[in-house]
């Protein structure tokens, strides 16, 4: 038995489980998706909000900043709006499974967007803004060993998803990823995300609040997510249609 192969309690525990086969009669590769499904809710609750500060910054060193607040509601619901800068103030972005809008008020009405798009420029896209449960897109196909970390392969489970695959490294203890690696279908390296600065958020909620992204096909531009404010809350559904993207701000300070 090769340790690709091994459950992810063996993965967990360390060498001496090694001779264990996957307990509890699952296969390997749903173990993997079981640890896949703890990464969500350790990074999120399952409905929340919390208020986000995206940086581009180019080769030159010149940045742009932009302060967002979002929720989310289920697996697949997310929207957002922008608070700063000035010329985004009130602009906002629903995702409802692949399907993405942006509002902006002067246009009135909201316009399709897609997932390789970015409402903001830089090198996170529309998919890593408003981004869903990682379960809801992606099948575990196997997890190993890595060094003192669990590396999951994760493959899209259709082909509107922004990444054909992902190489997920998860730190075993605390359950969060530590890197990504998104991958397109001919394999091609198209971005890698670092997560850093875990901390507690209270309520339970104690993750990364500081995602930095490089890829190869922006040389020199990098992209830093810094997250603040995350707490559960329940949200109504009104907050996820077309008809509310004009009222998102409203949803701030809410019980």
């Amino acid at each position: 038995m090769t340790e690709r192969n091994l459950s992810r309690r063996a993965l967990l525990a360390g060498p001496a489980f090694l001779a264990l086969a996957p307990a509890g009669g699952l296969s390997a590769s749903e173990e993997a998706q079981a640890l896949l499904r703890e990464v969500d809710r350790n990074l999120e609750p399952a409905s929340y909000e919390m208020y986000r500060k995206i940086i581009n910054i180019e080769p030159s060193g010149a940045r742009k900043e932009f302060v967002l607040y979002s929720a989310k509601k289920g697996r697949d619901r997310v929207v957002a709006v922008f608070l700063s800068p000035a010329s985004e103030k009130g602009r906002s972005t629903l995702r409802v499974g692949e399907n993405m809008w942006l509002y902006i008020p002067e246009v009135g009405r909201p316009v399709r967007i897609t997932s390789l798009q970015s409402v903001i420029g830089g090198v996170f896209n529309n998919s890593d803004i408003l981004r869903v449960d990682y379960d809801e897109e992606y099948r575990a196909e196997r997890m190993e060993r890595d060094g003192a970390e669990i590396l999951l392969h994760l493959k899209a489970k259709t082909d509107q998803v922004a990444y054909d695959r992902l190489k997920m490294w998860v730190d075993p203890a605390r359950k969060l990823p530590t890197r990504i690696d998104c991958h397109a279908a001919d394999g091609l390296l198209v971005k890698t995300l670092k997560f850093s600065q875990v901390k507690s958020f209270g309520g339970g909620i104690t993750r990364p609040a500081q995602i930095d992204t490089e890829s190869p096909l922006f040389r020199g531009h990098r992209s830093v997510m810094l997250f603040d404010g995350i707490r559960a809350r329940d949200l109504p559904d009104e907050a996820f249609t077309l008809a509310f993207l004009p009222r998102v701000e409203s949803l701030r300070g809410g019980a």
